[in-house]
């Protein structure tokens, strides 16, 4: 049996187009994967090089080895101007810019290959040899047999590895920002029972839902309370957090304190210096 393949891109954009749909609709699983590798790996070297394909360029044997170079050669340089545009290294700008590179390149080479004679034109072609089970050796039974188990686990064990999310260190983010919302800007100086402000977040990496409090001290006193509040994995919050110092004093400590799910002992914590005047 054989099998050709004259237009080979409308196959490419298709793939790159379900892709797509797949990343817009925040679907993940072994579809993703097995359109995701080729789309970064191989379209876009294979529709780069497929123009001089047939026209004393490389060959169909040829072709497929110099896809992969290519891709690799191609993606980091797209994403190296990607990185001078207000849009950044991010996945949507670089999902349409290699969709975008796909299908512009598969243009060009659908009509390169239209120009030239039938007889020129790159077409994949696959010879399928289906003997029968009877006319075979012992040993040729022996070996599809084993080969066809090699493909089932080597399958199974890629879907297994595909779909198991992998558990890495466990943690949780404590941070404190300026009121500007970055690391810089904090409270230094201020008067007695003047409140300052300083932004807290939390970012749960326990790969579970956490219960969290936190507390503010002063002095080694207790001037806020937050919570309890609950954050599933991955789940982030961050909360303008006012404070008040009763006393005077140079360099006083202002403690930020994080409990996770009731524990006496604080979990993380941070600290500011502050000068309080009256």
């Amino acid at each position: 049996m054989k099998i050709e393949i004259k237009n080979e891109f409308l196959w490419v954009l298709l793939f790159s187009l379900l892709l797509a749909a797949l990343i817009i609709f925040n679907a993940s699983g072994p579809l993703r994967v097995a359109l995701g590798l080729p789309f970064v790996l191989f379209f876009p070297g294979y529709t780069l090089i497929a123009p001089v394909s047939g026209q004393g360029g490389p060959g169909r044997h040829r072709a497929g080895g110099l896809s992969f170079g290519l891709s690799i050669a191609v993606v980091p340089l797209l994403g190296l101007a990607l990185n001078y545009t207000p849009w950044g290294i991010r996945l949507y700008p670089i999902l349409l810019t290699l969709l975008a590179f796909t299908a512009a390149m598969s243009a060009v080479a659908l009509y390169r290959r239209n120009k030239l004679p039938c007889e020129e034109r790159f077409i994949i072609s696959v010879n399928i040899d289906t003997p029968k089970w009877g006319e075979l050796s012992r040993l040729d039974k022996i070996l599809t047999v084993a080969l066809a188990g090699a493909i089932i686990f080597a399958a199974g064990s890629l879907y297994y590895v595909v779909t198991t999310p992998k558990t890495g260190e466990k943690f949780t983010e404590f941070y404190i920002l300026g009121p500007g919302g970055k690391a810089e800007g904090y409270p230094r100086d201020m008067k007695i029972n003047e409140e300052k402000a300083v932004i807290m977040g939390i970012v749960n990496h326990e790969y579970r839902p956490v219960s969290y409090t936190a507390e503010v001290r002063a002095g080694g006193e207790t001037v806020k309370r937050l919570g309890p509040f609950e954050l599933a994995h991955e789940e982030k919050r961050e909360e303008t957090v006012g404070f008040s110092v009763y006393r005077p004093g140079e360099n006083q400590k202002v403690e930020f304190l994080l409990f996770k799910d009731g524990e006496g002992e604080p979990y993380r914590s941070l600290h500011l210096w502050v000068n309080a005047y009256e």
